[in-house]
């Protein structure tokens, strides 16, 4: 059994929340060029499966780790198309239309939807600390989007970070059963196979809504299909390793906390990368820290007795609490 290391479990948390930030303003430059949210999301799961095969197939015991029984698979299929499929799609579509940190933050309230999931549905103790967090992320949100006057942000773009929330809150409840029964590794492959096929189908139904073209090409200067080799490796199959290993080092609820700083890192990282239409003024600004506090205390809500273990990494946003990028 390895031995906890605490430091080294940090030092890959921030290693995975800092790809996963630079993965937002990289996918950001790749829909710029032409490339529509579902082929990004289709080049993505294709490559992610593709390697992680690899990698089984490469360690052992194997292709035997990948077996898998006709009652697995209902769960398996769930859980690849919410986390893996669903939610980057409108995430790549949320920052299409969105600053990138502002697309964060509205997907980076699944941990509160699945709290109260654990409170209502499962009928979990919690500490009456879940309550004001989800008051804080609420108001924090409210000044992200600016409510007191004209509605500056997209309304497609609110919509699918939203959206985004509520299918990672699912990807976490589904994940939470999934590990138990599977390896990290296993269940990421079979996900991110389900997402693939899912992909595919989708690019059937809408041929000819985009071509590939634009791989091709450029976008702020570098190379396209050098940017999707990015998300698909250091965007994707890095930093969901990195986080599978974390959690054998820190608890669940420290790897959420310390994860929050994807959100900073990814906002930071636009704003140099993409310009001023990324930059948040002060009210934003001052928004985000209240739904990363309020996110903090609602994940940290649930008493020690009723804890679980933590899903794999969420898809594009890590927030790995005991339900994701």
């Amino acid at each position: 059994m390895t031995m906890p290391r605490p430091a080294l479990g940090v030092a890959m948390v921030v290693g995975s929340g800092a790809l996963f930030a630079i993965n937002g303003t990289v996918s950001k430059l790749v829909l710029r060029a032409g490339i529509s949210a579902p082929q990004l999301t289709l080049l993505r799961a294709v490559g992610a499966v593709v390697g992680l095969l690899a990698l089984s197939l490469l360690l052992h015991p194997g292709a035997r780790r990948l077996r898998v029984t006709a009652g697995q698979l209902p769960l398996l299929i769930g859980y690849g198309l919410t986390g893996f499929f669903l939610v980057p799609m409108l995430y790549f579509v949320a920052i299409a239309r969105l600053p990138v940190g502002i697309a964060l933050l509205f997907e980076y309230t699944a941990p509160l939807l699945v709290a109260l999931w654990a409170r209502f549905g499962q009928h979990q103790q919690v500490r009456p600390r879940l309550w004001a967090g989800l008051l804080l992320s609420l108001v924090g949100l409210g000044c992200v989007a600016e409510v007191w006057g004209d509605l500056k942000l997209n309304g497609t773009g609110v919509l699918a970070g939203l959206g985004a929330a509520v299918f990672l809150a699912l990807y976490y409840v589904l994940g939470a059963r999934g590990v138990e029964r599977r390896d990290t590794l296993s269940l990421c492959t079979w996900a991110f196979g389900a997402s693939a096929v899912a992909g595919l189908l989708t690019r059937l139904v809408t041929a000819g809504t985009g071509g590939w073209a634009p791989l091709g090409g450029t976008s702020g200067g570098v190379p396209v299909a050098l940017l999707c080799g990015y998300v698909v490796v250091l965007g994707s199959i890095v930093p969901y390793l990195l986080v599978a290993a974390a959690l054998r080092h820190l608890p669940a609820t420290s790897v959420g906390i310390i994860g929050m700083i994807e959100p900073v890192i990814a906002a930071a990282v636009a704003w140099v990368t993409l310009g001023a239409g990324e930059a948040l003024n002060a009210a934003q600004l001052a928004g985000g820290a209240l739904v990363l506090v309020g996110v903090a205390l609602a994940e940290t809500a649930r008493t020690a007795s009723t804890t679980r273990a933590a899903a794999p990494a969420p898809p594009d946003v890590l927030a790995a609490t005991d339900l994701s990028r």
